[in-house]
């Protein structure tokens, strides 16, 4: 019978015992970020919550529990509407759990394991073109002739997101110890903590050099300001001298491109496929895409082969007389 334990940070919410010291188990012995932990948490916690309303208060045994519970649960997700990718998310985040359970002998095997995961859609990514690559470039460095903070600011984050191909989370978690202009090279901490180091294009370097010394006026104006929350470390800033939030990068991202491609679907991670889709487009070595962008596996990568073939279908088409 499972019981029930508080786990730190997680919004005061009971959790099974042993979800609990998974969860630990994550943070301290697989060292995974905060935002990976409470993915975790609530996932686990949905399906524990299901498993306690299936049972009523009897309660359940996790080695009592079978694939047919499992799919049950899936079922249940389906029936709620949740889309193919979140329900292969949370198979993922109980196979884990019972992977864990299983080498630390609670459980006899994993009933997870022989659950199929959902079969998922391959949707190409958002990305902009050439010319609109370009064009907004063009826009955010016309803006960033002001010369006001976050002007400078943003055009330096555009120039680094387009040069570097980085995640949102890993542009924000940027320190001036971990930025090289001399060298073109920065040091970023991607999905499991990894570092990489990836180059810098002499254009993003241009924009870093002048986004610090912008920097380096609003930190030392702020620095009589007992309400100021500084952050001397940080690359990037707020107005207020604190590491930029990842609300306000997407904000000043999307309301760029907006300027210049109006109603399409872009995020800040429209930018890293654009990144990708150009290098593959030019003949880049997927090996060589894939440790830019810090993938674990190369069928991550992959898209970007289909992006571009889908786009040279579709310029055959439009150019070929029997197409």
């Amino acid at each position: 019978m499972t019981g029930a334990a508080e786990v730190q940070g997680s919004n005061d919410a009971e959790l099974p015992t042993e979800i609990g010291e998974f969860l630990v188990h994550l943070a301290k012995e697989r060292d995974l970020s905060k935002n990976t932990i409470s993915a975790y948490t609530r996932d686990l916690r949905e399906f524990s919550t299901w498993l306690a309303q299936t049972n009523g208060e009897q309660g359940w045994d996790w080695n009592a529990l079978s694939r047919v519970h499992i799919r049950g649960y899936l079922a249940h997700l389906t029936r709620r509407g949740l889309a193919k990718r979140s329900i292969a998310r949370q198979l993922s985040a109980v196979r884990s759990f019972y992977k864990w359970m299983h080498r630390d002998e609670r459980v006899d095997v994993n009933p997870a394991r022989a659950v199929a995961t959902p079969r998922l859609p391959r949707t190409l990514p958002a990305y902009l073109d050439r010319q609109q690559a370009d064009t907004l470039l063009q826009h955010a460095a016309t803006r960033a002739q002001s010369l006001e903070f976050t002007d400078v600011r943003n055009v330096a984050m555009l120039e680094l997101f387009y040069s570097s191909g980085l995640r949102l989370s890993e542009l924000r978690g940027i320190d001036l110890a971990d930025l090289d202009l001399v060298s073109q090279q920065v040091k970023v901490r991607g999905k499991g903590r990894k570092e990489r180091i990836v180059p810098l294009g002499d254009h993003a370097q241009r924009a870093l050099r002048n986004y610090l010394v912008k920097r380096d006026v609003l930190l030392a104006k702020l620095a009589g300001s007992p309400k100021a929350r500084l952050a001397r470390g940080a690359v990037f800033l707020s107005e207020r001298g604190a590491r930029i939030s990842a609300r306000a990068v997407q904000h000043a991202m999307v309301t760029l491109m907006q300027a210049v491609s109006e109603g399409a679907d872009l995020t800040t991670h429209s930018l890293r496929h654009t990144f990708a889709t150009h290098l593959v487009d030019a003949g880049a070595d997927l090996r060589a895409v894939q440790e830019l962008l810090g993938h674990a596996s190369i069928s991550t990568t992959q898209i970007y082969t289909h992006t571009s073939v889908d786009r040279l279908k579709k310029v055959y088409r439009q150019a070929h007389p029997r197409a």
